[in-house]
């Protein structure tokens, strides 16, 4: 279990919907795809939403996955691959980033707040528009900015060792 390709499913922060947000299919995977996966149409193009409903613990269709998913390689990957970080920090580094979302998701579970999707990363998304908004009516909370200041530094922690674009990043 200490290769490579066995941190995804060890990881699966791409798959639960923590770094990425939608899967794109190419046109000529989807007759098998939609058999495996809840798809909609965004721009003329197929996707999945994640958290994909085949990932619990492990990706329950590794073998039949998309595309997307095959190919996709994370920061962490990358460094496992080239040898620049042996596979216990890789583990090590997995656990950190998914105790600090799940400490993110209770104080937002806390804040009562109306967001309406299921994946971490488009939470974010909507958390970002509401607290701009917020700011523009000067009615941020001490609460929010804690928030605010723990998201940006779970981005760092993303940009630094999985190589993810902030989730926080501005438009």
């Amino acid at each position: 279990m200490n290769n490579p390709s066995s941190i995804c499913l060890s990881c699966g922060l791409c798959c639960d919907g923590t770094v990425i947000g939608f899967v794109e299919l190419d046109r000529e995977e989807l007759p098998a795809m939609r058999q495996l996966l809840d798809l909609e149409e965004v721009d003329g193009n197929r996707v999945f939403l994640q958290p994909c409903k085949n990932y619990c613990e492990g990706c329950q269709i590794y073998s039949k996955r998309p595309k997307q998913c095959a190919s996709f390689k994370c920061g962490l990957l990358k460094s496992l691959e080239q040898k620049e970080l042996n596979f216990d920090a890789a583990i090590e580094m997995i656990r950190e980033l998914k105790q600090k979302k799940s400490a993110l998701e209770e104080k937002l579970a806390l804040l009562d707040l109306d967001l309406h999707s299921q994946s971490f990363h488009f939470k974010i998304e909507e958390l970002k528009r509401f607290l701009q908004k917020e700011k523009s009516k000067s009615t941020l909370k001490q609460k929010h900015l804690e928030l605010l200041s723990e998201l940006q530094q779970f981005d760092k922690l993303l940009l630094k060792n999985m190589g993810m674009a902030p989730l926080l990043a501005q438009e």
